[in-house]
């Protein structure tokens, strides 16, 4: 037997160990069967992008991402991830937070448009502000505070009981405000542009100052048609702030802690969120009907042109957020208007 027919001989019989375990022949020594590794899952592939980020504006080049794992924050720090916009095209929407590179209408080399938001402040922040300037100045107009009427009107009441009501009903408009902020709203975005709450401010404080200035004025004269106008008024005020907390805390109970999620809101066993078969949002028209209310009662001018302003802002809002509906639900509710039934 020549060696290459030997070597041949041994090598099949070592296949035939391994494969059953046998003895070997010639006294040669038992071979122990030898365990197979199991085969390797095949790798996913892993697909890489390229980005590219220009400015909106001047198209310049900010960065280029290869292999993307990283964040664009990481190159540009000043730009932190609150204050950025990052748009498909330079005059489209935002992209979300939630929004997978994947998912988008790109390739694998993909061109996105960078927008600097400007400094940042959270919502809560810029809530709390807006509304403690009201309240603190309204009280100051109704305590008549020394720098404020003539000298010998320093720190005295009014002779009429509206105006004291009406300290009463201001107040408590925006104590419930601040208390809603704190316990009951659920912010899709968690910030603004810093620059707004100077123009927010001035809009409410510069109000609250006009309107408590001539409702505590020391010559001021209460509504024609007296007392039943008063008492109709504050029917109507109590009612709409009612409405308007019912329908914050429906709103509320949509969206679950910590989630984005938009769904659309339909009337609850709460008689105030029936309203939600005729109007998107019945927050702001129940808002309008508060300041309606309060006007009335005070039958102020300068309330009057407060609820007037109110009135088109939230109108702007609520058509905003009602195309909102009608783009993202299919299913939307027909019947719906934006803030006034069958109206507006």
């Amino acid at each position: 037997m020549s060696f290459t027919h030997y070597g041949n001989f041994i090598l099949s019989s070592v296949i035939r160990e391994r494969a059953c375990g046998w003895a070997s022949p010639r006294g040669m020594p038992r071979l122990t069967p030898v365990k197979r590794k199991p085969a390797k899952k095949a790798k996913k592939a892993v697909v890489f992008f390229e980005v590219e980020i220009l400015d909106a504006k001047t198209k310049d080049k900010l960065c280029f991402l290869d292999k993307v794992r990283t964040l664009f924050f990481s190159f540009h720090v000043f730009w932190y991830p609150a204050r950025q916009s990052i748009r498909l095209d330079p005059k489209g929407k935002s992209l979300k937070d939630e929004d997978v590179l994947q998912h988008l209408p790109v390739g694998t080399t993909a061109t996105f448009y960078f927008r600097d938001l400007g400094a940042q402040i959270s919502w809560v922040t810029v809530f709390l502000t807006e509304y403690t300037g009201p309240l603190v100045l309204y009280l100051m107009f109704y305590f008549r505070v020394s720098f404020i009427y003539a000298p010998k009107y320093d720190f005295t009441t009014s002779k009429h009981w509206v105006v004291h009501l009406a300290c009463m009903c201001h107040s408590f408009h925006f104590m419930k405000r601040l208390l809603e902020t704190l316990f009951v709203h659920r912010f899709s975005h968690g910030t603004m542009p810093l620059r707004n709450i100077f123009k927010n401010c001035t809009y409410y404080w510069g109000f609250a100052a006009w309107m408590a200035y001539y409702v505590n004025h020391p010559l001021y004269t209460p509504p024609i048609y007296g007392e039943q106008q008063i008492r109709l008024a504050l029917i109507i005020f109590l009612f709409c702030q009612i409405g308007n907390f019912s329908i914050h805390i429906a709103l509320r109970n949509l969206r679950p802690p910590g989630s984005k999620t938009r769904k659309i809101p339909y009337p609850t066993k709460n008689p105030f969120t029936w309203i939600f078969l005729l109007v998107s949002c019945p927050n702001y028209t129940y808002e309008l009907g508060a300041w309606f209310g309060f006007t009335l009662m005070t039958q102020c001018l300068p309330v009057a042109f407060f609820t007037l302003v109110g009135f088109i802002q939230m109108t702007v809002w609520a058509k905003g957020k009602h195309r909102s509906y009608l783009k993202e639900f299919r299913d939307y509710p027909p019947l719906r208007s934006p803030i006034l039934p069958f109206i507006l």
